[in-house]
């Protein structure tokens, strides 16, 4: 078995798919397979862009052209499925990540409670959250605010580190009052979005409304918080020893 090899192989015991960091994480533990180079990641991630047996399905997830029709979410990737199953896929799929991200990051995570049950590829989104009951952080018309955000990372002492927006195709309006009613906390405020509405993002940002903070609010796009993911994969495998730097 050679390392592309491996990468299938991986793809396959998890269904034909797998995202950047399933991929790192379980194709270097393949046995009997020598890497035989100082950047094993990088060699994944030329792996996964060879047509002849990989696609991609959003940034940092990536599947095998022989399940392209068979995979539990097909119906939602499918370039003929409904625009509603398609940004559904898209926004439970980040909300994923970004749980994730903060996991990586020793933070606790909280996803709302309407979300809870959208899945994460095929994990319901409570699965991957840390925090089930939100915390009760401050005075109740704040919090109940806050528990609509889409992704909350917390500290060690349970108040808020950053709130994040998911905005695949809304306006953006809704998560910057949001943020807005949350502005005397010291928390981070992300929007995630498609790269191409970074300019969108910056014209609805210079209203008025939102001058008071219109510098605390963090753009970041899918395929940054992809290779945010991915990154923080990489040196958690580093630190837990299963990869020589």
């Amino acid at each position: 078995m050679n390392q592309r090899e491996a990468v299938i192989h991986v793809m396959r015991e998890n269904g034909g798919y797998a995202t950047l960091a399933h991929l790192y994480e379980h194709a270097l533990k393949v046995p009997d397979i020598e890497w035989r180079t100082r950047t094993p990641f990088a060699s994944i991630r030329r792996i996964v862009q060879n047509r002849k047996y990989f696609f991609r399905i959003r940034p940092g997830l990536w599947a095998l052209n022989e399940y392209k029709d068979s995979l539990p979410f097909a119906a939602q990737i499918d370039e003929k499925s409904s625009d509603n199953k398609g940004r559904e896929f898209s926004h439970s799929y980040y909300q994923g990540l970004l749980l994730e991200i903060g996991n990586l990051k020793k933070l606790g995570t909280f996803v709302p409670n309407q979300d809870k049950n959208k899945l994460f590829l095929e994990r319901p989104l409570k699965e991957v959250a840390t925090i089930s009951q939100f915390y009760d952080f401050g005075y109740s018309n704040f919090v109940d605010v806050a528990q609509t955000v889409d992704v909350s990372w917390f500290n060690e002492r349970r108040m808020p580190n950053t709130f994040v927006e998911v905005e695949h195709s809304t306006n953006f309006t809704n998560s910057l009052v949001k943020f807005v009613e949350l502005q005397d906390f010291n928390v981070a405020f992300w929007i995630a979005a498609p790269p191409e509405r970074k300019a969108e993002f910056k014209s609805k940002l210079t209203r008025s409304a939102f001058a008071p903070i219109s510098d605390r609010i963090v753009f970041i796009d899918y395929d940054e918080v992809s290779k945010l993911h991915s990154s923080l994969t990489e040196q958690a495998l580093i630190e837990q020893g299963l990869v020589a730097q």
